[in-house]
Formats: C-alpha cells, structure tokens, sequence
C-alpha cells in the first residue's frame, strides 16, 4: 500500500495541535458562527484555507466552517442566510458584517461531469469530509474554541515540508475536478512550494485533460496566479507540467523565438516575457497582467531572419488581433478585451514620444486606463534593454499637463458646423479633429477662433 492511499484506506489517529487563532473581526465573527452550532449540539470547525494560512502565519481574509449540522438545521439557525450551494451542503451565513461559507460534513459519490459530484452524502464526520477534498494543506481542521488542530492527513507536515500533495490518489482527484491541475500551480506558485512527485507526474499526465474545463473557471485561476506576486513561478509550472501548450498555446510558442540581442541581450521571447510576469505587482489589474502576458504574443508568427538582423514584421498588428481571439475565448468582458487588445497594440509607441506632434502625444496620454500602459512600458524596458528614457518623458508630461490641457472642452461641435453651412457627413469628423489638433497644440483657444481656423482651411 503506497503512502498516497493511506488517507483513504486506513484509520489513523489524527495529529492535535493548539494554533493561536488571530483576534480580527473575521475569525471572531467565524467563531461565534461556530459557538452557535456548538451550542446547539453540533459539532463546527474552521476549515480549509483559513486553517492552511494560519499555520503559513498569514492573516486569512475569510473563514469557512465545517459542521455535522445539515444545511436546513443550519439555515433555520441563522435567519437570512444565503443558499450558495445546498446540494452540496454549502450555506453562507452572515456574522457581524462578514460572510462565513458554512459547509455540512460528506463524502461524494461520482464526479460524471468532472467538476461536481452526483451525489454527496452528509456524515457526522469529519475524517470523512476531510478525505474527500483536494490537497492536504486544505484538508485540516481547527477547533476555534481550543485552539486544537485536527490533522488526519498529515496535512501540517506538507506546510513545514513547502509541499502540494493530494488528499489519496492524485489521479482520482484530478478526474474528480481537472480545475484542480490548475489550482495545484497556483498554490505552488502563490506559496514557493514545491507539487509533490506522484501528484506532479498524475498532473502531467491528466494535462490534456484540462481542456475539458470551461474557459471561465481556467480564466479564473491564470488571472490568480498572474496577480499572485509569483506569476513567472506559476508560468514556468504551467510549462513544466504540460498544461501551458493546452490553455494558451500562443504563449508556449514564445520558447526558442529568438530576438535581436541589441534590444533584447536577456534571450528569446518567452525569457522576455517571464521576466516581465517576474516584475507584476501582486493584486496588479487583469487587463495589466494580460498583457504584458501578451505584449508579444504576435512575435512567434511573425519571426523571420532578414540580411540584417532577426525581424518581426507587423507583429504589432498580428499580437493585437491574437490577444483580441485569447480574451474572447477565455471570456473576458467586452471592455477587458477592448483593453487588453489596446495594450498590446500600443505597447511600441513609447519609442516615438520624442518625435510625436503636440496633439498626437496628448491623444496617447488620454487612453483609458493609461496607467496601464506606461507601466506595461517600464516592465518592458526592465526586462530587455533597461532604458527608461521615455519612461521617464511621459512621466514629466502627465506631471506637466493638466487633466484639461489633455481633455479639454471642444471648442465647437457638429452643430456649430450645420450652422456655419456644412453638411453632415464623414467630413465632420475631419474637420473636428484637425480642429482640436490646433486646440491641443494652443494654436486656438477660443470658439471664435476655431470658428476662423475651420473657415480658412475647408470650404462648406
């Protein structure tokens, strides 16, 4: 029998250990949640995350609560409680300005579909819950009253020893939910632990598997690992275990894209791009963290050796309308993928700020969200040539510039032409820009002098 099954087929004693559990308003508002199951005569532990950061000495942001309370008992508890999932025995209970999943004891049955259970079947306990979950360092249980810690699956061990491991077989469990591929990286990215052998090399071999996933819950989990202060780890993961050429198969064909040395002496495509993903900021946006994933995303298309020196040609181009397919196949919003595309489509523009007429650097420094692509610019330069020139320029720009020199009032409209004799059309657009291109470069600043400006350039 392999150490993997124990869990599963043996009945061991669990390990007890006192944890000191944090004075915030979260863990007491989880406690009393608790204490009133207690006192009702069932029993009520913290689970889960809350446990596993306890023991890593983080401060969890919420609390969860297993019991042997069944989901009605537990709702006629707590009045106005929120059913999340009560087929799977899963009750939201609101404490004090806080929301505590509170999650009755099981043991499921078969996972037909890969992600939830047919049937689950409610126990009194909680070894049996335990052994149904996904990793050890979420399989352990704390008595909130106590301090005691209950620990049927060595689960403590595995935080001492920095290791993702399964709850039993890795292969039973992966097939259970195959998001869980994903969710073992983002652990072992977020915590700088290690994925244990046997459930790496199950991992490895289920990889293909993880496109039966749906796009929404894969998004999900690669938007946390990007923002999780650790993305080039969970990137470098995501290769290794084989998941990465079956979610996004634009990103593995960075590897080996060579690039012209002059500009780029760090190496190819995908060492550009993991040292970029090295320098997010935790808890960055996810139209920032998406793309500087795909910031040259067009590069490998578009690679070719000319007489001179390695070429991309309209990668640009290519790159936008690529990161344009990836956002909407992994269903991200209109305006993310909206933001995501301009991004990537902007991202070289920087390199030309000193040459940019007035009007045109103006334009550039009013895209939405701007602070986006200046700071998908400096992780650029950072991770290639490491000049900061125009960095720095359009910094001193937007720091010279008021928000209305940038976006200032029209100083006429489509009426003011009508009414100056000229028709409605294409042309207005026109005549409009060049308009405010003389308004943005102070070349006009009044109604009466844009008036003047549009008579002696277009004819009505």
């Amino acid at each position: 029998m392999t150490k993997k099954h124990l869990p599963e087929q043996t009945s061991r004693s669990e390990t007890r250990e006192k944890l000191v559990i944090p004075a915030s308003d979260a863990a007491k508002a989880a406690a009393d949640v608790a204490h009133s199951l207690r006192s009702h005569g069932h029993q009520a532990y913290f689970v889960g995350g809350c446990v596993r950061d306890l023991l890593r000495g983080e401060d969890p942001k919420d609390y969860d609560v297993a019991t042997d309370a069944h989901p009605d008992a537990v709702t006629k508890l707590f009045p106005g409680s929120l059913v999340v999932g009560a087929q799977f025995g899963v009750v939201g209970v609101l404490e004090a300005g806080h929301r505590i999943e509170v999650a009755t004891f099981r043991n499921d049955g078969l996972y037909s579909d890969a992600r939830r259970p047919d049937r689950v079947h409610y126990s009194r306990d909680p070894r049996e819950d335990v052994l149904r979950r996904d990793f050890t360092i979420n399989g352990l249980l704390l008595d909130p009253e106590t301090g005691e810690l209950l620990d049927f699956v060595e689960g403590r061990r595995d935080i001492e020893r920095r290791i993702v491991r399964t709850v039993g077989n890795p292969e039973k469990r992966f097939e259970e939910d195959r998001l869980r591929m994903l969710r073992a990286v983002r652990f072992a990215a977020c915590f700088g632990y290690n994925i244990d052998p046997e459930t790496f090399v199950a991992l490895h071999r289920l990889s293909p598997k993880i496109a039966t996933v749906s796009a929404e819950r894969v998004r999900d989990e690669l938007l946390r690992i990007l923002a999780s202060g650790h993305a080039r780890r969970g990137f470098e993961l995501l290769d290794t275990s084989g998941l990465l050429p079956k979610i996004l198969p634009e990103i593995a064909a960075m590897q080996g894209v060579e690039q012209p040395p002059q500009f780029h002496p760090e190496g190819d495509v995908w060492t550009h791009t993991l040292l970029m993903l090295e320098s997010l900021q935790k808890d960055c946006s996810p139209t920032l963290a998406m793309g500087v994933l795909l910031h040259d995303v067009g590069k490998p298309p578009t690679f070719r050796i000319a007489p001179d020196r390695i070429r991309f040609d309209n990668h640009v181009m290519v790159g936008t309308r690529m990161a344009e397919e990836i956002a909407k196949r992994l269903r991200f919003s209109q305006d993310q993928t909206a933001q995501v595309s301009a991004l990537v489509e902007n991202h070289l523009r920087f390199r030309d700020v000193h040459e940019m007429r007035e009007s045109t650097l103006k334009r550039f420094l009013r895209l939405p969200k701007f602070e986006e692509h200046l700071e998908l610019h400096r992780l650029d330069c950072l991770s290639s040539h490491r000049h900061l020139e125009n960095y720095e320029f359009v910094r001193s720009k937007l720091l010279e510039h008021t928000e209305e020199a940038i976006r200032p009032r029209p100083l006429i409209t489509g009426d003011d032409l009508i009414q100056m004799g000229y028709l409605p059309g294409p042309r207005f657009k026109e005549i409009l820009e060049h308009t405010e291109d003389a308004q943005l470069e102070g070349r006009i600043t009044s109604h009466e002098e844009a008036l003047q400006f549009v008579r002696e350039r277009f004819e009505p």
